[in-house]
């Protein structure tokens, strides 16, 4: 996408993370979604094939050493968010280990790491509440005086907030806690 007036105006034209190149691309940074230019970063054509590059070494990003001290929001959160892919190398290492940056900048970049917790069934199928599942094999249902058969039907679960591999269920009159190991989407 090419650069809007006001960003190209804010980047001087130039590329805002390596500051050397001629700016030619709007990028949004996620989970950022309009066209705000407080949320975009003008960059080059180099950086930009750099990140969208899966497995590079992260050595073409040096430079962030002195970029991720722009004072622009979107620049430093997309500079900490390619700083922390490369975490596990010294130089990367060195220069998040140097900066102070806001935590909320901190939590805009850590963002695109992010993993929705998801309730899945025992064959990686989402669960819902509301969902009703079929036990994959016999339980044991501790504090009761019974055992629920492999292929009992359980209408109306609930999903246990905190903790993904739970869910609750109706089995003979009695709320339980059931793994998700165990049951199957019906």
């Amino acid at each position: 996408m090419a650069l809007n007036n006001k960003l190209s105006e804010r980047a001087q034209g130039m590329c805002e993370l390596c500051t050397s190149e001629t700016a030619v691309h709007e990028y949004t940074v996620s989970p950022k979604s309009d066209d705000n230019i407080e949320h975009q970063v003008a960059l080059c054509d180099k950086c930009l094939q750099e990140l969208e590059k899966q497995n590079g070494d992260g050595t073409y990003w040096r430079f962030l050493e002195g970029t991720i001290w722009n004072p622009e929001p979107p620049i430093q959160a997309l500079s900490y968010r390619i700083l922390h892919t490369y975490k596990d190398q010294d130089w990367a290492a060195d220069i998040i280990n140097s900066i102070e940056v806001d935590e909320n900048i901190v939590q805009w970049a850590l963002s695109a790491f992010e993993v929705e917790e998801v309730h899945r069934d025992s064959f990686g199928n989402k669960l819902e509440n509301g969902d009703t599942v079929v036990l994959t094999q016999a339980l044991d249902v501790k504090g009761t005086n019974f055992s629920a058969p492999k292929g009992t039907v359980v209408k109306r679960i609930r999903l246990v907030a905190d903790n993904v591999e739970q869910i609750e269920g109706k089995i003979n009159d009695q709320t339980i806690v059931i793994l998700t190991k165990y049951v199957k989407k019906g």
